[in-house]
């Protein structure tokens, strides 16, 4: 199996859940920075590169599958999205169309990519795709290119479009990333820890970082060629509980001061989602099996000093 992106946080997960089913893992990224020793790694840059290299690598290995797991995160430069959620896309889509072999290509979208819903209801494959921010925009374009190719028959492909993904290695821009560090500088001193956050008002659907690369491996692997499949866990929770959840797994003392006047979020993020997972249960036979409590204790966990 080939991940793309294999030392970001989900490109992580998902190369040890391949390994974990027994298959081989050949890891891409520019980097070899947190991969495991048992997998090989290949270096490229996948933006800049070019598809040739990338077309040659896939013949030569002809993997079952390439997971692209790489891409940008929404809190860059719209420019460096555009790079690492579009150009990236039509990179790795040139490399299939140019390779001899065809592996089954698992392209990993965002719940993003949706229209914002109202309170109260679910997102699920139907739902009209109008992101209301640049991060959305730019997965949509790269999501909409893959599934061109496959109605084109140019790609064999899958989009799995995830929610919020927690666990082990959580990046720490996101809002639990950024609780977690302060509560990791909080403790090296005495007394009660002061975690300031943007305002937490979003109601998100959390999903975890394994389960979530097993919704992977079953994609990569079942006939699920040309479809959409929403990946969460098909339950909305406050982003303060979560905040909760993840200070009473660091067992600190913690107060939290959310800070009217500074926020990482858009205006236009929206502040309900839920996903309806029904495809995943049916096309995937799929189900989330992790409590978001054991999620946040492996994100803390994984937060010790080395």
């Amino acid at each position: 199996m080939v991940v793309l992106g294999a030392t970001g946080f989900v490109g992580r997960h998902a190369g040890a859940a391949f390994q974990a089913a027994g298959h081989e893992v050949l890891a891409v990224a520019r980097q070899p920075v947190k991969t495991s020793a048992a997998w090989r790694f290949f270096p490229m840059d996948l933006v800049n590169g070019g598809p040739g290299d990338l077309a040659r690598m896939i013949d030569t290995e002809q993997p079952v599958a390439v997971v692209n797991a790489a891409g940008t995160a929404w809190s860059s430069s719209a420019e460096y999205m555009r790079q690492g959620n579009q150009l990236l896309v039509q990179r790795l889509l040139e490399a299939l169309d140019g390779a001899s072999w065809r592996p089954r290509l698992v392209h990993l979208g965002s719940m993003h990519e949706y229209t914002p819903q109202p309170v109260g209801t679910a997102v699920d494959e139907r739902t009209p795709t109008d992101p209301a921010t640049a991060y959305g925009q730019s997965k949509l374009l790269g999501t909409e290119a893959v599934l061109e190719a496959s109605a084109a028959g140019r790609a064999d492909a899958v989009v799995l479009r995830l929610a919020n993904v927690i666990g082990a290695g959580t990046p720490p821009n996101s809002l639990l990333g950024q609780v977690a560090r302060q509560l990791r500088e909080a403790a090296r001193s005495e007394g009660e820890a002061l975690v300031r956050v943007a305002p937490l008002r979003a109601s998100r659907d959390f999903v975890d970082a394994r389960d979530t690369s097993e919704a992977v491996v079953a994609a990569a692997l079942l006939p699920v060629g040309g479809q959409v499949i929403n990946i969460g866990r098909g339950a909305v929770v406050h982003v303060r509980t979560m905040v909760d959840l993840l200070i009473a797994a660091s067992g600190m003392a913690a107060r939290v001061v959310e800070n009217t006047g500074r926020t990482t979020r858009s205006p236009a993020d929206p502040d309900w989602m839920r996903v309806d997972i029904g495809a995943a249960r049916e096309l995937l036979r799929w189900s989330p099996r992790r409590s978001l409590e054991s999620s946040v204790r492996d994100l803390w966990r994984a937060t010790e000093p080395r």
